[in-house]
């Protein structure tokens, strides 16, 4: 595993979820707060024009693009299990990034990483065999994508193995288990809302490279990006108060591109 990052982080969010005239969050506050961006690509939220707008938002703030592929879940949200073969998964992973890409170059710009969305990352965060054929399809497209992992998971493991490199991320906004596995949203304490917790929360985890379960245990961990996220009524002062957070203690932030010893 490469050195930890300590001095500058990545701060990133999932983006362009929104859905013809439904609007989910608040994308052009939350990108002048983050440096990556990870973009729906369809299946569980946003169409061409979300995806269009939302990469435009991205170039104009210097932010970098994701695909946030997901399962094709419209109405879950992409937050239902759905159990699909190894020869399905890439082929939806694989389906996803082409899309999100030819939708960058409209504008120009790449996609440089990949992040699974909702129940895909949480099930592949626990599984090796779906970690590996999401990372088995990214390569193929584009081998110098950033897999987006859950930090310490599967996901991390396939990546490196299959010779991507991969960025370990860790939540702003949501709390762990002693497993070190985020706790599930139907859990009443899932959730951090409050700006000044979740400074304390991400500082502590950027300081001591550890996860903190909500009975205090720790594990050890790389921590190279921050995830916030930009839907809810606190998503934005929270968002902002853990950048601010960072920025006053002399952590800089920057892309996941810009972010050395990823292997």
């Amino acid at each position: 595993m490469a050195a930890s990052n300590i001095g500058q982080v990545n701060i990133n969010s999932d983006l362009g979820e929104s859905f013809g005239p439904w609007v989910m969050g608040n994308d052009a506050e939350v990108l002048k707060i983050v440096k990556s961006a990870n973009v729906a690509c369809g299946f569980h939220a946003s169409d061409p024009v979300v995806m269009m707008d939302t990469v435009k938002l991205c170039t104009q703030n210097g932010v970098s693009i994701g695909a946030h592929p997901g399962f094709a879940d419209l109405q879950g949200f992409g937050r239902r299990a759905i159990n699909l073969t190894v020869k399905e998964l890439e082929g939806n992973i694989a389906y996803q990034l082409g899309a999100l890409q030819a939708i960058a170059a409209l504008h120009g710009a790449k996609v440089t990483h990949i992040k699974p969305h909702g129940m895909m990352g949480n099930m592949s965060a626990e599984s090796q065999e779906m970690s590996e054929a999401i990372a088995r399809a990214a390569k193929a497209v584009d081998r110098d994508l950033i897999f987006l992992c859950q930090a310490n998971t599967e996901q991390g493991k396939a990546a490196r193995k299959l010779g991507l490199r991969a960025a370990e991320e860790v939540f702003a906004d949501r709390t762990y288990t002693d497993t070190g596995h985020l706790t599930p949203r139907k859990e009443p304490n899932s959730m951090i809302k409050d700006p000044a917790q979740a400074v304390a929360h991400v500082r502590r985890m950027v300081d001591e490279q550890a996860i903190y379960s909500t009975s205090g245990k720790r594990i050890p961990c790389r921590v190279d990006s921050i995830c916030v996220h930009g839907d809810g009524p606190t998503a934005i002062p929270v968002s902002k108060a853990v950048r601010e957070g960072l920025e006053a203690a002399g952590i800089r932030i920057v892309t996941l591109p810009e972010m050395p010893n990823l292997n």
